[in-house]
């Protein structure tokens, strides 16, 4: 666990390094128009805003689905055996949706206290879990805690099963980059927010790692927790009282609801940023800003709209919705081994970066290639079934989706990015391919 701690806090630092350079709410895409070569700045730079824009609503469809669970959790501290059915998932999902939505449009101005107030809380949820779980809870032995290996996943190399396993670690992990998307609304953005994400990382690594050997001290029997529906509530009711294990689930619950709020204002942003680059069909549309309440609203209910369409799946199978969900993993480490790639092949060929006033300096070669083959082998083993033996339910057919969904933004690129869409390269000066300019002139009535 530490060992992957380190590995994933280093592709972190990674995208650190970039808001300095290039502190715009596109992200991703916008710094691999910037870095990669300039043949395939256009490019690979619309395959990335694709993908990022693909991974940002999978997550909000899938941290609603993870509210609706907790709802199902908290009931199930009291009433064990109640169970929802996917119709009542859905209808719960879609109501946090359209709670999302009013706060991100027309409730936009209590943003700002609702994420300060949730940084307060984050820090005293962790507080409030931890100290019912020590007093409360009965402990297992140091020994089987640190000393103990448990394999359930039906792979006969444990090496195997830690490889496959820690792309849950990795999905807890993810949406880092989400202050990136509204860097544009952030002040001296090119030092707070790296600064932000990098603290804010190094503190939940700290509180992670408390909790996690809190975890296995105070879970109890493994096979409990394994055969559980819900394992974090069998951590809960192991305090042996029901009204703190009702707490306890409360207080996720809420921290998990600010989140969600977060993610939905963060994928619109990119679907924004992307738009303004004229990256989808109806860009104009969507690249609209409302000035007063300064949020996009169009791309707001956009976005929205196609979380919403992704939440309907679970109507007809989990099974669906889970794939669309394993989406989330697959398109975001797309788009981190295409930005650090693309910053890696500066390195080694010793190009020119742009200055930056937060720098890896000497160790960035090293830790740009460590950072790209871990990424890429993390994503090789997303793509691995989380246990044998393998089924028709049992199998990981997110690769499949996500190979679909490059098929969808290669014909898209084909028939509408070639012509219109504008690399955010082509606005910084001798960084541009050469004779790259704007797209669609026409519209814009601006030349390059």
């Amino acid at each position: 666990m530490p060992l992957r701690f380190r590995s994933e806090a280093i592709i972190f630092y990674l995208k650190t390094l970039k808001p300095p350079r290039a502190p715009t709410s596109g992200g991703q895409y916008h710094w691999v128009s910037e870095f990669a070569p300039a043949s395939y700045q256009k490019s690979l730079s619309y395959a990335a805003g694709w993908m990022s824009s693909l991974g940002w609503i999978a997550s909000i469809s899938s941290s609603i689905y993870v509210l609706a669970a907790q709802i199902q959790a908290a009931i199930n501290v009291t009433y064990p055996e109640y169970a929802f059915t996917n119709w009542q998932y859905t209808l719960m999902m879609l109501a946090f949706l359209i709670i999302s939505i009013l706060l991100n449009t027309w409730g936009a101005t209590v943003l700002p206290m609702l994420e300060s107030i949730s940084l307060f809380g984050h820090l005293a949820g962790f507080i409030i879990t931890l100290i019912p779980l020590w007093v409360l809870c009965s402990r297992n032995s140091a020994a089987a805690v640190f000393t103990e290996v448990v394999n359930n996943g039906g792979w006969s190399n444990t090496g195997t099963a830690c490889l496959v396993s820690q792309t849950t670690v990795i999905y807890c992990l993810f949406g880092s980059d989400s202050i990136v998307h509204i860097s544009e609304e952030a002040e001296n953005a090119s030092l707070n927010v790296p600064r932000a994400m990098w603290w804010s990382y190094l503190g939940n690594v700290l509180m992670g790692s408390i909790m996690l050997i809190t975890m296995l001290f105070c879970i109890g029997n493994l096979d409990s927790v394994i055969d559980s529906d819900a394992p974090y509530l069998v951590l809960f009711t192991n305090t042996g009282s029901t009204a703190v294990a009702l707490l306890l689930s409360v207080v996720l619950f809420i921290l998990i609801f600010a989140g969600n709020i977060t993610c939905l204002a963060t994928a619109s942003r990119e679907i924004w940023a992307f738009s303004r680059d004229k990256g989808f069909p109806y860009s104009k549309w969507l690249s609209k800003m409302n000035h007063k309440w300064r949020v996009p609203f169009n791309s707001v209910y956009l976005t929205s709209l196609i979380g919403g369409i992704f939440c309907l799946i679970n109507l007809g199978s989990t099974f669906g919705f889970n794939i669309i969900v394993s989406l989330y993993l697959l398109a975001l480490l797309s788009t981190y081994i295409i930005s650090i790639g693309c910053v890696l092949r500066k390195r080694i060929l010793k190009e020119d970066l742009p200055p930056a006033r937060w720098s890896l300096g000497r160790l960035g070669l090293p830790v740009n290639a460590f950072a790209f083959c871990y990424s890429f082998l993390v994503i090789v083993f997303s793509c691995f079934p989380t246990e044998l033996p393998v089924g028709l339910d049992t199998a990981n057919w997110a690769p499949a989706v996500w190979a679909g969904v490059l098929l969808i933004a290669l014909a898209a690129y084909i028939m509408h990015g070639r012509s219109h869409y504008t690399p955010p390269v082509v606005f910084v000066e001798g960084r541009k391919a050469a004779g790259v300019g704007l797209q669609s002139t026409q519209e814009t009535g601006i030349t390059s």
